[in-house]
């Protein structure tokens, strides 16, 4: 029996899964780009519009008042969730990227010419752009780790790269290609006690891995919300407190200040001072919904569901003649990334979506990975709760379809 015997029920709570495509049901495994949304996010965003709308932190009134305290009892749940020991180590952005760069802009300032930045070559774009957009101001040294044949990180490499002038690591907790669980707590482990920071892309981590940044000891830790069956638009950057509060704020406005002259200008206490103008108060009280409902159902028991579908379907691809699976490290999330031999990704995913069958095809914002296989691109399957064994099953005979048409 599955770990999730109201599969319908939790289906029920996605009005789009009723929709068709082509004359098709809709058939959703594109959940590693972005999630779909259950009606209680959907509600949460609807009251907050139509019952407290008011700017936050900055009236007297009552309107104001209740929307403040939706947004700082959102923070507070974020920080409960990912166990951060205060929720002023929660910052408010657009998203994982928006986090990144914040990371990259503000700690960057703290580094010298020379200074050292370890990458992996699994990165998505976002954790790669930023620290060659600071290498362009402050002249600092990139450096990349491999991975081995299987998808895992070449730690051997890793350790290697350290130096005196290493000073920061930033890494993905999951591929986005590979569905490569990173070992983190390994990393992290390794890098502080060569002096290093650490900054973690958590994007695809978050929604299927108990994320506790205490027990890791991150630094920083960035994920968002849309991946989570939250609203799009908002996400999270977690930070050390002192670190925090040695970074120069990344933008400046209303809201992030202490005092302002025409003289000189002071800075506002943490999390604010990182939060410049209006922030997106109205989806910060729904992604607190978005947390809810995951904790409704128990993260743990998500991640085993995912699992069952990832294996079930993994044992179905691989008996497909010429199909190559990218990605067999023995800890993967709910994603699988593959090519046919002899057809393009791009007309297998049209011939899917067709179908009604939504998958990614592409390089997933990942192309120096992609150089590293000898690809231009791959298909690219994900689950998410709501999935079901039968739809993997029509996925599987769609594909064989598409295959043969274009063999």
């Amino acid at each position: 029996m599955s770990v999730l015997p109201d599969i319908e029920k939790i289906r029920a709570d996605f009005p789009i899964l009723e929709r068709k495509v082509y004359g098709r049901p809709l058939i959703y495994f594109d959940n590693t780009a972005t999630s779909q949304t259950p009606r209680c996010v959907v509600s949460a965003v609807e009251e907050a519009y139509y019952s407290r709308k008011a700017n936050v932190h900055r009236g007297v009134h009552c309107l104001s008042q209740e929307a403040t305290d939706a947004m700082e009892n959102a923070r507070r749940r974020v920080a409960r969730f990912i166990n951060a020991e205060s929720e002023t180590q929660v910052i408010f952005t657009r998203g994982t990227t928006e986090a990144i760069n914040l990371v990259a802009s503000s700690y960057g300032e703290l580094l010298e010419p020379g200074d050292e930045i370890i990458l992996t070559v699994m990165e998505h774009h976002s954790n790669i752009v930023p620290w060659q957009l600071l290498k362009a101001r402050k002249d600092i040294i990139i450096k990349v780790v491999p991975i081995k044949d299987d998808g895992t990180l070449d730690m051997a490499v890793y350790r290697a790269l350290f130096t005196e002038r290493t000073r920061l690591v930033s890494v993905c907790h999951v591929s986005n290609v590979l569905g490569t669980v990173n070992p983190i707590k390994e990393i992290i482990d390794i890098a502080h006690d060569r002096g290093a920071v650490v900054c973690v892309d958590g994007a695809q981590a978050a929604p299927h891995i108990k994320i506790d940044v205490t027990a890791l000891e991150a630094d920083f830790y960035a994920f968002s919300s849309h991946k989570m069956y939250g609203p799009t638009g908002i996400g999270i950057l977690y930070g050390r407190k002192s670190l925090l509060e040695a970074m120069p704020p990344y933008q400046g406005g209303g809201e992030m200040i202490g005092h302002v002259s025409f003289s000189g200008t002071t800075w506002a206490e943490l999390p604010f001072k990182f939060e410049a103008g209006t922030p997106d108060y109205v989806d910060a009280a729904a992604f607190s919904a978005a947390l809810d409902y995951i904790d409704s159902i128990g993260l743990e028991k998500i991640d085993a569901y995912e699992q069952e579908l990832l294996e079930y379907a993994t044992a179905q691809l691989e008996e497909i003649p010429g199909l190559r699976i990218f990605g067999h490290a023995p800890h993967k999330c709910a994603l699988v990334s593959f090519v046919v031999d002899g057809i393009h990704p791009y007309d297998l995913g049209m011939l899917l979506d067709k179908l009604g069958i939504a998958v990614r095809t592409g390089h997933h914002c990942a192309q120096p990975l992609m150089q590293a296989l000898g690809v231009e691109g791959t298909v690219r399957a994900s689950w998410a709760v709501y999935n079901t064994r039968e739809e993997v099953d029509t996925f599987i005979t769609a594909l064989r379809r598409a295959v043969s048409m274009l063999s």
